[in-house]
């Protein structure tokens, strides 16, 4: 989504990369640096600026996402977040991830304020500042807030966007996918023939039911389409009539 309308409040004068200033935890301890000086700063070895924690009562739901891509888990404040690491994962080129990897401290017109974004995202294609929140609660300070970010990821040549949802049937397919995405072995020699036949063109359904073992061929044609040596269309609901068909022929 568009940040534009926060960066009209923010104190974007002269020197404004030397007024800022960012603040990161490595090895148990807080530095920090201007943002001038933050595009040279390894942030991904560093630990969250926030500790996830579990009470009762409380409105969002924290937990550990493991990723495929990092062989570790990271952590996410709510069930919002833990779709943007599971959809992450399954996008390929994710070298790391960070979780409240930072503390911005920036100026607006009136005052000085702070904003912590969610995740610092490493890619083959480059690094993104990531804010996750439904659109629904996006107020005017988080407009502020989230420019003021957009600002720092810019002035750093990084990437910044807002997750502020998703449509429907792409986070349930992608849910569905991840089912499959651990080390999964083949002893029945299944993947080949999957790969084989999508070559030829066919639907899921019956890409599974040309085979001699249809529910342990659904389960590899799900670890295949997690790991993208197969793909399907995510701009309609996956199911069992979606095409299945494989990237390297339309190479």
């Amino acid at each position: 989504m568009s940040v534009a309308l926060g960066r009209d409040s923010l104190g974007l004068g002269p020197e404004w990369t030397r007024r800022w200033t960012v603040t990161w935890r490595t090895a148990g301890d807080e530095v920090s640096c201007t943002v001038r000086d933050l595009a040279h700063t390894p942030l991904a070895d560093g630990t969250p600026m926030r500790w996830f924690s579990w009470r009762r009562a409380q409105r969002h739901r924290p937990s550990l996402q493991f990723l495929v891509s990092t062989g570790r888990h990271h952590g996410a404040e709510s069930l919002e977040e833990a779709r943007l690491l599971l959809v992450l994962d399954f996008a390929g080129g994710l070298v790391d991830v960070l979780s409240q990897p930072l503390r911005l401290r920036f100026d607006t017109a009136t005052d000085r304020r702070g904003h912590i974004p969610d995740f610092l995202a490493v890619t083959r294609t480059g690094i993104w500042l990531i804010d996750v929140r439904p659109r629904a609660l996006i107020a005017p300070k988080d407009l502020e807030a989230f420019a003021a970010t957009a600002e720092v990821a810019l002035a750093c040549g990084w990437h910044y966007t807002v997750v502020a949802g998703w449509r429907d049937h792409v986070a349930a397919a992608v849910d569905v996918f991840s089912s499959q995405r651990r080390p999964l072995s083949d002893p029945l020699g299944l993947r080949p023939v999957l790969v084989a036949a999508a070559r030829e063109g066919g639907t899921f359904g019956e890409l599974v039911d040309a085979t001699p073992f249809p529910p342990l061929a659904r389960a590899q044609l799900l670890h295949l389409l997690w790991h993208r040596r197969l793909g399907t269309d995510l701009n309609r609901p996956f199911g069992n009539r979606s095409t299945v068909i494989d990237p390297a022929g339309w190479a």
